[in-house]
């Protein structure tokens, strides 16, 4: 008896039940088609699932129902799935809703779409032909997808759309869990900021509660730049990004790219600092690019033209096929195209070596215009017979053209000694030692030409017997060539992996 008991409670489990319904209109069909219809407040039962409707047509034999009108599942005490149209197999659990459904998890979010398939056994609601789930914080559509119940993931794919107050993104294929508030990237994403600066994801993952995330970054790009990086991590509530790996910055106006392995960008504050075998790639007239490292390189940005600014810092290094050089920091302004060295600056032009307390040098047309010295101001060049030709004095400006030095003009304290040589360049025919305030050295293909002094020279030649060691050698002399950087010295190798790791998933 017992048995027998179980044995009814059991299959009257499996089947569908008939709980409510204000008219049972007739039977039709016949054997396994056989129905019953149901008219006016239909509720149908299995388990924990109960079906709602207008109207239905019961398949008793086959457990199976088709429901019409304002058709309701209900699913336990979380889950509520309302449409238009309703197929249900009490055997496989599947149900095919259709027109209008609406599929909401309580204290999660809501689906909606014409198109629902809902996998009872598995929990898992599939929808095709265009879905749209919302939540408190996104609305994500797509073409199909699918939600599991169990994991709270729903899977979008073809014509993904994500909106957002802060942003929108669009992909081929995403993940989103309405749980957390986590994105899964698994297919490029493009995602637009509020001031339309762009990124393109192409994994990782974005809690959009907390707004922080660790992806594996494509490009992003602003009005200004172009970012890249194979690995990215952001903190999207202050505004901090961090790359790791083959990092580029592009500056569109500057013509100006920046490699690195690491970067930190600072978006509120419009910082980007690039660093780990960081340099720059400034590309001038005709293909003639000016490199530069150092250990880090700071990009600032700012609405005020005035306030932008490159910085170099640490062991800087500059090369250019007609220019090299050394600095403790640099520092590039954007408004009047002006690149300053600090501390124990050293340049070299054509065999001239040029040294100051401080150089500031002038872009003009993507090449160099003038170079200005300040304070300690040194010229050294070398002839043909491997003498030192020597000018310092407070102040100089070099003027370049056609991208060689041209002229040299010193202000104050002018020191000068100029190696005389004979006509067939073989020999020397003495040093002319020169003490005024102002002098003028012009230059032919890279070499001292000729030289004028103004205001009260004071000068005298040397005949090459009487040349002693201290005539040879203005005070602060130092020739630095051993130091000057190669092409290879600058232009670091990108290929090797970062030394810094990608950050936690957890800034601080």
């Amino acid at each position: 008896m017992i048995l027998l008991l179980v044995a009814s409670a059991a299959s009257a489990q499996k089947k569908v039940q008939l709980k409510q319904a204000d008219k049972l209109k007739g039977r039709g069909g016949s054997g396994d088609e056989r129905f019953d219809r149901l008219l006016g407040n239909v509720i149908l039962t299995q388990n924990k699932t109960t079906i709602y409707c207008d109207s239905a047509y019961l398949f008793k034999k086959r457990n199976f129902v088709e429901a019409f009108g304002r058709v309701r599942i209900v699913e336990g005490d979380s889950v509520t799935i309302t449409g238009r149209k309703l197929e249900y197999d009490g055997n496989t659990k599947k149900a095919k809703l259709r027109n209008n459904v609406v599929f909401t998890k309580l204290a999660t979010s809501t689906l909606y779409t014409d198109n629902l398939d809902f996998d009872r056994p598995t929990n898992v609601a599939y929808y095709f032909n265009g879905g749209r789930l919302v939540d408190s914080i996104n609305v994500l559509t797509s073409n199909k997808g699918y939600y599991d119940l169990n994991t709270n993931m729903a899977s979008f794919k073809k014509n993904v759309h994500v909106k957002n107050p802060d942003y929108t993104m669009t992909s081929d294929s995403l993940q989103y869990n309405s749980r957390t508030k986590v994105i899964y990237f698994r297919t490029p994403t493009t995602v637009m900021d509020q001031d339309s600066s762009t990124f393109v994801y192409n994994d990782g993952e974005y809690d959009t509660k907390t707004r922080r995330a660790d992806l594996e970054l494509g490009t992003a790009e602003s009005t200004e730049y172009v970012l890249e990086g194979e690995d990215y991590q952001l903190d999207d509530i202050r505004k901090i990004y961090k790359l790791r790996r083959s990092v580029k910055l592009i500056s569109k106006k500057e013509n100006l790219i920046i490699y690195g392995q690491a970067a930190d960008y600072y978006k509120g504050k419009g910082i980007i600092k690039v660093f780990d075998r960081a340099y720059l790639a400034k590309i001038g007239a005709d293909n003639d690019t000016l490199f530069m490292a150092a250990d880090t390189l700071v990009s600032i940005d700012n609405e005020d033209p005035d306030k932008k600014r490159l910085l170099a810092y640490n062991t800087v290094k500059i090369f250019k096929d007609d220019l090299q050089g050394l600095a403790d920091s640099v520092e590039y302004r954007t408004s009047d195209s002006t690149i300053y060295f600090y501390k124990d600056p050293v340049l070299w032009s054509e065999g001239n070596q040029m040294t100051a307390d401080s150089i500031r040098m002038l872009i003009k047309n993507n090449t160099i215009d003038k170079i200005f010295m300040n304070v300690n101001a040194f010229v050294i060049s070398k002839d043909s017979l491997l003498n030192f030709n020597q000018i310092k004095g407070r102040k100089m400006t070099a003027d370049f053209k056609d991208r060689k030095i041209n002229r040299v003009i010193v202000q104050g304290n002018g020191e000068g000694i100029y190696h005389i040589l004979k006509e067939n360049e073989k020999g020397s025919m003495g040093i002319n030692r020169i003490i005024c305030s102002n002098i003028t050295i012009r230059f032919k293909e890279g070499q001292v030409n000729n030289l004028s002094f103004y205001v009260q020279p004071e000068g005298r030649i040397i005949p090459p017997h009487e040349i002693k060691d201290e005539d040879i050698r203005l005070p602060g002399f130092e020739w630095q060539e051993k130091v000057k950087p190669l092409k290879s010295d600058v232009k670091k190798d990108q290929k090797s992996t970062s030394k810094f790791p990608v950050p936690s998933k957890q800034l601080k």
